[in-house]
């Protein structure tokens, strides 16, 4: 009875540590580090994308004009403030160019005292040929008499020096009246420059627009091309987008862009692409690109404000595509983790463009058909045992 007692206890305590071992084994394989990782896959099938490029940007003006004065002064009085809409014509503000009216009168002085010395120079013109002339007679005279041997020679050379010395002295007062006429028009000239001065004495708007700045006060000296008031014209804005370079692959004028302001972030405005620069950013790694907006947004976006602009490009030709996520990059290839025949190998894909949505076209590498590893629960390698499931725990279905 004794013996039979102890034969059951030693069942129960086997039986107990096989139970024991069943289970570790079943935990191990199930939750511990030999149990398969959980995955989602997906099957390769060949269709068309759109890709687009993301880019931030700023919204500028296309011209800006800058009102200011074309020679020093001071600012008499200024009429408009940032954020004032004005229109062509409208005066802004006005000068005060401290000695302009006695510089033109100077002017005006100088100009009637070469007008003055003008005419003198020309009655002298007049009366030089008037001197050549008879002089000239003289000497014609005095050759047809010395053929007749009725004057000598000593006179007729006489007569021949003052013709020579009159056609001199004609020749000196026309140069001298080109010179004069030459220094009155640089003193009109001057005079019509001055003029021209103190009609900007007047700032005027030469467009239909927005004062975005006011860069000086009534009282303020200015020195020539500083500017006064900054005006913009709101129906020319565009946004200066910079985009990736290692995407930037495709943009060109013309394509459609989706503009989202954030000072509008719920809103989506239509533009295109009018230019893309030739110069890159070679700091920041960027490719830069003007975007306007197919109809001026209201209310009227700040200059400055931030954007994010996405440009559709032309459809890409039929291929097989994944999804981002499914890629990865193994001893610097990329590739992706192929399911065959219940396991895991890694095929190393050539891949081209992608849309916003992380779809990948695939070049070579892939066919339609293969399977594919989307989403792991954990790293992967050659020899992972797998089990494919429709969501990963812990994400949304």
């Amino acid at each position: 009875m004794k013996f039979l007692s102890m034969n059951i206890r030693k069942l129960v305590f086997i039986g107990v540590l096989v139970s024991l071992f069943i289970l570790f084994s079943y935990v191990v394989l199930k939750s511990g580090p030999l149990a398969p990782v959980l995955v989602t896959s997906a099957t390769v099938k060949s269709r068309s994308i759109t890709p687009a490029l993301f880019g931030i940007g700023t919204v500028e003006a296309r011209y800006t004009h800058k009102i200011g004065p074309t020679i020093a002064g001071r600012i008499k009085q200024v009429y408009v403030h940032a954020g004032d809409n004005v229109h062509a014509g409208q005066l802004l503000g006005e000068m005060d160019f401290v000695d302009l009216n006695e510089r033109i009168s100077a002017q005006k002085s100088l100009i009637k005292k070469g007008a003055a010395a003008f005419l003198v120079a020309k009655a002298q013109v007049l009366h030089a040929s008037a001197s050549n002339t008879y002089a000239k007679k003289q000497a014609n005279r005095y050759e047809q008499l010395w053929e007749k041997r009725t004057v000598s020679k000593d006179q007729l050379e006489v007569k021949q020096q003052e013709r020579q010395t009159a056609k001199a002295v004609l020749d000196a007062a026309y140069a001298n009246l080109d010179v004069l006429r030459h220094d009155l028009a640089k003193l009109r000239a001057n005079l019509r420059g001055l003029i021209l001065h103190q009609s900007n004495l007047r700032l005027v708007s030469p467009i239909n627009g927005l004062v975005v700045a006011r860069d000086a006060d009534p009282g303020t000296t200015m020195i020539a091309g500083q500017s006064v008031v900054n005006i913009v014209d709101p129906k020319n804005l565009w946004i200066n987008v910079r985009f990736n370079q290692t995407s930037s692959y495709g943009i060109s004028k013309g394509l459609p862009a989706a503009i989202v302001l954030r000072s509008q972030a719920k809103h989506v405005i239509a533009g295109k692409v009018v230019r893309v620069e030739p110069l890159a950013d070679a700091v920041t790694e960027e490719s830069l690109a003007k975007v306007v907006f197919n109809v001026i947004p209201k209310p009227l976006p700040f200059i400055g404000e931030l954007a994010e602009v996405t440009v559709s490009l032309p459809p890409l030709s039929l291929s097989p595509i994944v999804f981002n996520a499914s890629l990865h990059r193994i001893n610097n290839h990329l590739g992706v983790w192929l399911i065959k025949n219940g396991g895991l190998h890694f095929v190393n894909v050539k891949v081209g463009l992608s849309d916003l949505d992380g779809r990948v076209q695939i070049l070579e590498g892939l066919k339609d058909g293969d399977r594919i590893v989307v989403y792991s629960q954990s790293a992967l390698n050659s020899h992972s045992r797998i089990k494919v499931v429709k969501n990963l725990p812990g994400t949304s279905p």
